[in-house]
C-alpha cells in the first residue's frame, strides 16, 4: 500500500511540476512580447535611454523599487501600472493579466542579468 501511494504521489508531482513549467513558460513567452511591444523602446536589453541609471538589471531595481527585495514581482507590477517619472503608467494600457506576465518577465531577466 505505501509503495502505491508513493507511486501516486510521485506520478502526481511529476505531472504538476510539468504543468506548472509549462505555465511559467508561456507566461515569460508572453512577456517578453508584451515587453518588445511596449517597454523595449526605452528598456531595449534591460537599459534605460532615458535616464541611465535607471535600468531593469537587478541592482538598479534594488536600488529604487520600493519591496524589490521581499516582493520582487509585486514591486515591478506596481511601477508598470503606475509608472512614475518619465515612465508612463500602463494600468489603462495593459490588462491585468499583460502587466503580470511583463513583471515576470522582467523579474526573470533582472535576475538572469538581462
Amino acid at each position: 500500500m505505501k509503495k502505491v501511494l508513493l507511486v501516486v504521489f510521485a506520478i502526481a508531482l511529476s505531472v504538476i511540476f510539468t504543468f506548472t513549467s509549462s505555465v511559467l513558460a508561456a507566461e515569460t513567452s508572453n512577456g517578453a512580447q508584451i515587453f518588445k511591444d511596449n517597454c523595449a523602446s526605452c528598456h531595449i536589453g534591460g537599459g534605460n535611454i532615458l535616464i541611465a541609471e535607471k535600468t531593469l538589471k537587478k541592482e538598479a531595481l534594488l536600488s529604487y523599487l520600493e519591496n524589490y527585495e521581499s516582493d520582487s514581482i509585486q514591486a515591478i507590477v506596481y511601477q508598470v501600472q503606475n509608472g512614475k517619472n518619465a515612465m508612463p503608467a500602463f494600468k489603462g494600457k495593459l490588462s491585468e493579466s499583460e502587466i503580470l506576465q511583463v513583471a515576470a518577465y522582467v523579474f526573470q531577466k533582472a535576475e538572469q542579468g538581462w
